[in-house]
C-alpha cells in the first residue's frame, strides 16, 4: 500500500511540474497558435534569475534573511521572463503569425542564441541553487515521507492555474483575449486592439515559463539546457489536453504524469517513456482534438 501511495504521489508530483511548465505553453501555443520552441529557454531564464538572486542574498543580505530569496525570485522571474517574451513578440513573433513553420524555425534559433548567452555568462557546467530551509525535509505520514519541495511545486502550480482562470474568465482584459481567440475579425470590428492582446498574451505565457524555471531549481542543478528536457513533455500536455483548454491542460498534465510514473515503476525509465508515447499516439488517433475540444465562433 505504501508503494502504491508513493507511486501515485510521484505521478501527481510529476504532473504538477508538467502543468506548471505547460501553462505558459498552453497560452502561446494553445491560444495564439504560435509554436514557440524558445519556451524551454524562457524556463532557463527563470532558473538563472533564481540563481542570481540567491547569490545576491549570499553576498549582501544578512544570513537570517537568506530564505527570502526564493520568495522574491518567483515574481522577479515572472516579470523578467515576461519582459523578454514581450521583446521577442514585438521584434520577431508578430511577423510570423499564421506561419507556424516559420515561427518554429525562428524561435528554435532564438532558443539556441539564449542557450549560448547563458553559457557565456554563467559557464557551461551546471550550477546549484540551495533550497530554503522551510522546503527542506518532508511531510512524514507513517513510513512515508513526502518532500516539502514537491508539495510546494504542487501548490504553486495550483495557484498559477487559479490565477490564469481568474484572469481569462473574471477580468475585462481576459475576456478580450478570449474574444480574439474565438473570432479575431469580429473582435477588431468591436474595437478590441488585437495587437495589444497579442503582446500581452505572449508576455503572460512567457512569464509563467519563468515561474516554472524558478520551481525547477528545487529539483536539481540548473544549466543552459534545463528547459529543453521538459519542452517535449509540455507540448504533449497541451496537445493531449486540447489546444486552448485550461481544463484539458490540467487533465493532460496529471494523466501523463501518473501514467509515466506507473509505467516506469512497472518496467524502467526508458521503456516507460516509450509506453507513454505509444499511449499518447493511440489516444490522438481516437481523439485528434484532445481531451477538451476548443470552440470558436469563427466556425459558426
Amino acid at each position: 500500500m505504501n508503494e502504491i501511495i508513493l507511486t501515485l504521489f510521484n505521478g501527481v508530483s510529476l504532473g504538477s511540474i508538467l502543468l506548471l511548465i505547460a501553462l505558459g505553453l498552453a497560452i502561446t501555443f494553445g491560444l495564439m497558435n504560435v509554436i514557440n520552441m524558445a519556451h524551454g529557454e524562457l524556463i532557463m531564464i527563470g532558473a538563472y534569475i533564481t540563481y542570481v538572486i540567491q547569490n545576491i542574498f549570499i553576498n549582501y543580505a544578512p544570513p537570517e534573511y537568506f530564505d527570502l530569496y526564493f520568495i522574491i525570485s518567483i515574481p522577479v522571474a515572472l516579470i523578467v521572463a515576461a519582459c523578454i517574451g514581450l521583446l521577442l513578440e514585438v521584434s520577431l513573433i508578430r511577423h510570423l503569425y499564421k506561419r507556424p513553420l516559420d515561427s518554429l524555425l525562428a524561435t528554435w534559433g532564438v532558443g539556441l542564441i539564449l542557450q549560448q548567452t547563458a553559457r557565456s555568462i554563467f559557464g557551461a557546467p551546471n550550477v546549484g541553487v540551495t533550497s530554503p530551509s522551510f522546503l527542506s525535509g518532508g511531510l512524514e505520514l507513517g513510513s512515508l515521507i513526502l518532500p516539502y519541495s514537491r508539495l510546494f511545486i504542487l501548490g504553486l502550480s495550483i495557484i498559477c492555474l487559479i490565477s490564469i482562470y481568474i484572469y481569462f474568465f473574471r477580468t475585462a482584459s481576459g475576456r478580450r483575449v478570449r474574444a480574439v481567440m474565438q473570432n479575431r475579425q469580429m473582435a477588431e470590428c468591436l474595437g478590441v486592439s488585437t495587437r495589444k492582446v497579442d503582446m500581452l498574451t505572449f508576455a503572460i505565457g512567457s512569464g509563467f515559463a519563468g515561474v516554472a524555471g524558478c520551481a525547477l531549481t528545487l529539483l536539481g542543478a540548473i544549466g543552459p539546457t534545463i528547459g529543453t528536457s521538459y519542452i517535449i513533455d509540455a507540448f504533449m500536455v497541451v496537445v493531449v489536453g486540447g489546444v486552448g483548454a485550461l481544463f484539458g491542460a490540467v487533465s493532460g498534465a496529471f494523466g501523463i504524469g501518473i501514467l509515466n510514473t506507473v509505467f516506469e515503476y512497472v518496467t524502467n525509465a526508458t521503456l516507460g517513456k516509450v509506453l507513454i508515447f505509444i499511449v499518447i499516439i493511440a489516444f490522438l488517433q481516437w481523439r485528434p482534438s484532445g481531451l477538451v475540444m476548443s470552440r470558436s465562433r469563427s466556425l459558426d
